[in-house]
């Protein structure tokens, strides 16, 4: 039976903060990513949930803080319309911004033809690319006909859960196709610096995680056969070459998957081969294929009902 973990970030003094990986695995958790910065440094960590009092025990003790991530282990797409000026300005960089610290990791993706009512659409590569996230975040604008009229024919084909910002106050069922809707984030030509602004990003962080906490729900009914961040710690012992990628999160943690940034061609079958100590391969119990994201390879994990 696999063990029940909780998203967590731990910052503090980068000295001594190897007694925390260390306690970690101990315990059975797993470090998600390190991020040093000077003297300090983040720890995004999952830890086993009956545990969780050792690992807060020596955060007090080491005068660094732990708090809570729910985004831990979930990739964001975040969208804009198109890459035109008026469709990517400072917000959808803020907004991708805010996700990540609640641990996201975050895409950004711009659309070929979401300008004009009548080509307003999206590429069947583009669909594609999406869902192999776990949730799309489309940044709209400033008018409600734009967004309850229009724009909902970017979501045609989008089969992940869709959250939508945009400015004015409207009803998520209203727009069709999304799952959360989050006001008062429009297009701007400056940075989200104001508190009206800021208390916007947290509102919306709060609602994306109302959001994971349910299709975490929803994965507790129907277990994955692998939990994806006991198939990221594998990957990293028996596939040495991925710490060597130059590239952040080398392995994306996903709720149902994980996506490992090393070319599909020349290693999609040593993830496959990947041995677990129950005595079965990786490809068992996950699907391996292709990303649309520069040929990295892309791992989604069987239910328990698919076996």
């Amino acid at each position: 039976m696999e063990v029940l973990l909780e998203p967590y970030i731990y910052e503090g003094g980068a000295y001594k903060h190897g007694l925390i990986i260390e306690l970690l695995e101990d315990l059975g958790g797993y470090l998600v990513q390190k991020i040093p910065s000077g003297s300090e440094i983040m720890l995004i960590l999952l830890i086993p949930k009956d545990d969780i009092q050792h690992i807060e025990k020596l955060a007090k003790k080491m005068l660094g803080t732990l708090v809570k991530s729910q985004l831990t282990g979930v990739e964001v797409a975040v969208i804009s319309p198109t890459l035109a000026s008026h469709h990517l300005p400072h917000s959808s960089c803020d907004i991708a911004e805010h996700l990540r610290r609640d641990g996201a990791n975050t895409n950004m993706i711009g659309l070929a033809r979401g300008m004009g009512r009548n080509v307003s659409l999206s590429l069947d590569y583009e669909r594609k690319l999406i869902n192999e996230h776990d949730i799309a975040l489309f940044t709209l604008g400033n008018f409600s006909d734009c967004i309850i009229n229009k724009k909902p024919k970017l979501f045609n084909g989008i089969k992940i859960p869709i959250v939508v910002t945009g400015f004015p106050i409207i009803s998520v069922e209203d727009i069709s196709g999304a799952t959360v809707y989050v006001e008062n984030l429009g297009r701007t030509s400056h940075r989200l610096r104001k508190k009206n602004e800021l208390s916007a990003l947290d509102n919306m962080n709060k609602k994306v995680s109302l959001l994971v906490e349910k299709m975490r729900e929803d994965l507790s009914r129907d277990p994955l056969t692998i939990l994806p961040a006991r198939v990221m710690n594998e990957i990293q012992n028996q596939i040495p070459e991925i710490n060597d990628a130059f590239t952040p999160s080398s392995v994306t943690l996903q709720l149902d998957g994980l996506r490992v940034k090393l070319p599909y061609d020349e290693y999609h079958e040593r993830v496959g081969n990947i041995e677990f100590d129950e005595g079965f391969i990786l490809s068992d119990k996950a699907e391996i294929s292709r990303s649309k994201m520069k040929n990295y390879i892309l791992v989604k994990m069987f239910r328990e009902s698919n076996m």
